[in-house]
């Protein structure tokens, strides 16, 4: 079977599910050095993508131009590009339009099968079928199986990692300490360690005076509450709000090891290769969203002796009330002992 030599990739949000399509897109890449790939996304999330030969990157302006019926405006500029196949990551209502209008110019289409019915039977309370389904990562991959090309994501190979730009330098300074990123938001408060337990993790963990600290987020408040959680602590510093996004990338780029919930920052970290410890509150690493090359011991889950009804859904907005407080049954020792053994 030809495979095809230009293929459009739309994968329009979110931040962890576009991080994701990364790794996959290398190994087309790196598998097939003669196609050429484009790609539809938001515009912030372009840096993601820097670095993987015969890639270019298409901006969607979803609330912008390319709103509604815009989005056929998007699709001809795709295919004025010379692109002879679609690969959909997304399969929502705006990807489907692209990909339907160009399906109608001839090109091939593929989309994304999600497995809604696997991960409805993983969530579900009663006959619940509790077994370790698909990633993501390989959901994305079947995509282009499915347009003909033979993809194996173990021959991924991680990029080097990025330079710095002299103020991230000046943070990281010259005396020589292993160097730890904490992402301590996600989309739900079902998702999130409590903020005072991650305090006890973060002060325990600048105790030891070996290693340099760095808490990520966005957005005012968590910014407020990322300088509560580093007050007073002379080696740990507030990286939200400071740095472009791509250059937020080459800091975690150069990371040791980076401590996440189950959300955006721990997909980017993995990109790296960098050592990434998650926490799991009412999801689970067995919906498919571990990042990518992690193994099972860096994924850190709530006590299901204790919320056997985990997971309570695939993306952490669906609980009983009682299980906001599921993750506080992984103790901050815990989280501190997983880091230095990562470490050392």
């Amino acid at each position: 079977m030809k495979h095809p030599s230009h293929i459009l990739v739309i994968r329009l949000s979110a931040l962890g599910d576009v991080a994701m399509t990364v790794p996959v897109l290398r190994v087309v890449t790196q598998t097939y050095p003669d196609i050429k790939l484009t790609v539809i996304s938001r515009a912030f999330y372009k840096p993601l993508f820097e670095g993987i030969p015969n890639l270019q990157f298409l901006e969607a302006d979803v609330y912008g131009k390319h709103k509604g019926l815009g989005l056929l405006k998007l699709a001809k500029e795709a295919k004025s590009l010379g692109i002879d196949a679609v690969a959909d990551l997304h399969n929502v209502i705006r990807s489907k339009l692209i990909a339907k209008f160009l399906k109608i110019k001839g090109l091939e289409t593929s989309n994304i099968d999600k497995g809604r019915a696997e991960k409805k039977a993983l969530t579900n309370s009663k006959n619940r079928n509790f077994q370790s389904l698909k990633t993501t990562h390989e959901r994305y991959a079947d995509v282009f199986r499915d347009l003909g090309l033979s993809l194996d994501l173990k021959t991924h190979q991680f990029p080097e990692k990025k330079r710095l730009i002299p103020k991230l330098n000046a943070l990281i300074g010259v005396e020589p300490k292993k160097l730890i990123g904490i992402a301590p938001f996600a989309a739900y408060k079902s998702k999130m360690y409590p903020l005072e337990l991650m305090q006890d993790v973060i002060s325990k963990l600048d105790g030891i005076q070996k290693y340099r600290i760095f808490l990520f987020g966005g957005g005012k408040d968590e910014i407020a509450r990322l300088n509560e959680l580093s007050n007073g602590l002379n080696r740990v510093t507030v990286i939200a709000g400071m740095f472009q996004f791509k250059d937020e990338l080459a800091l975690i780029s150069n990371l040791d090891v980076m401590l996440s919930m189950d959300s955006g920052n721990g997909h980017l970290s993995a990109l790296f290769g960098i050592p990434t410890v998650t926490l799991w509150g009412v999801t689970h690493p067995y919906a498919g969203f571990v990042p990518f090359g992690q193994p099972e011991s860096h994924q850190l889950v709530a006590d299901r002796e204790k919320f056997p009804l985990i997971p309570t859904s695939i993306y952490g907005n669906k609980y009983p009330e009682d299980y906001e407080k599921a993750m506080e049954t992984i103790a901050p020792g815990t989280i501190v002992q997983k880091i230095k053994s990562v470490l050392e």
